[in-house]
């Protein structure tokens, strides 16, 4: 019953709302790859725990030019989370990312809109650090010596966050161009460039494809007993990951819906049986077992869950709040 007091929906404007907005640049500065890693292991656990909603994304195609992803995520303690990203492979012959992202937070007890931020760099490095992840849980200790195929914004990525889970000796860094080999192992002190991929990856602990291929980057006999593979590439019908790899050795997932039919899921992954993977989430939790033994290839897939956009945006949001960044609009 209504009291004489009591205002009327009629009566109620949204009025100026003010929102925080920050830029690659200010992502880049506040999200700490440690703490991201941190993060999303927890979110691995919580998606596993079935604790994350995140419906399937839904995909426009822009026939001969690219195609966008909307990706929504929620779980408790965290805002609600969006990302529209579009990938335009052209855009690199404009002098702009392939990928393009931008994330807006809504206040899950209202839903109102708290914050827009860039995308671009969240994606970038989530979905490194979702790999690094899986290193860091599977890749034997005393793993010495990674590759990183390809030397695009993933190969950049990775090289960061690697040394931060293993004590590499050598990070080695192949690509389709050579030069660009030489340039993103300039980098770092661990890296160095490899014309030759099989005697690179023959010799390695830990593999980590970071390609846009649309077939096989590497061929499964190339991998020695022991190794860590993990694939970050998205580029359906098929994809950088040879299918053989997947599907003849102990598989990772971040779920399942990683065995659904692109833009869900992997295509590398679609004729193979969902239930002998694992998903990360039971492997961090201890429900499950990760790698068994010193002689055991370990494999993850990754497809790129809404969930890790929401765990790196809400902490970029929470140190900007407590740094003061950014800046206020009212919408």
């Amino acid at each position: 019953m209504m009291s004489e007091t009591d205002i009327s929906a009629a009566e109620i404007h949204k009025g100026d709302l003010p929102v925080l907005c920050l830029s690659e640049s200010e992502i880049a500065a506040l999200l700490d790859p440690e703490e991201l890693i941190t993060g999303l292991e927890q979110g691995f656990v919580a998606m596993s725990q079935g604790k994350v909603q995140s419906p399937d994304r839904p995909e426009i195609n822009v026939p001969a030019k690219g195609f966008s992803l909307a990706m929504p995520a929620w779980m408790p303690g965290m805002n609600i989370s969006v990302k529209v990203v579009n990938v335009f492979e052209g855009n690199l012959n404009l002098g702009l990312p392939n990928h393009l992202a931008t994330i807006t937070l809504y206040d899950p007890d209202t839903g109102k809109l708290l914050c827009v931020m860039d995308g671009t760099y969240i994606t970038a490095i989530r979905t490194a650090a979702s790999a690094i992840v899986s290193v860091k849980a599977l890749a034997k200790d005393d793993s010495r010596i990674a590759t990183i195929i390809g030397a695009g914004v993933q190969g950049r990525e990775h090289l960061k966050l690697l040394p931060l889970v293993r004590e590499f000796e050598e990070i080695r860094i192949v690509s389709l161009r050579y030069t660009d080999a030489e340039k993103l192992a300039s980098q770092h002190p661990l890296a160095t460039p490899v014309e030759d991929t099989e005697q690179a990856v023959r010799s390695s602990d830990v593999i980590c494809l970071c390609s846009h291929s649309y077939k096989p980057v590497i061929q499964a006999n190339w991998v020695q007993s022991g190794a860590h593979v993990s694939s970050v590439g998205y580029a359906p019908p098929a994809g950088e990951l040879p299918v053989e790899i997947a599907r003849d050795n102990a598989l990772f997932v971040e779920n399942l819906d990683a065995f659904s039919p692109p833009p869900v899921g992997c295509g590398e992954l679609a004729d193979l049986e969902p239930g002998k993977s694992t998903e990360m989430g039971d492997v961090l939790s201890g429900a499950c077992k990760g790698r068994v033994s010193d002689r055991q290839i370990t494999v993850y897939k990754a497809m790129g869950l809404a969930m890790e956009d929401m765990v790196a945006a809400n902490i970029a949001y929470e140190r900007a709040l407590r740094r003061r960044t950014g800046c206020t609009v009212k919408l």
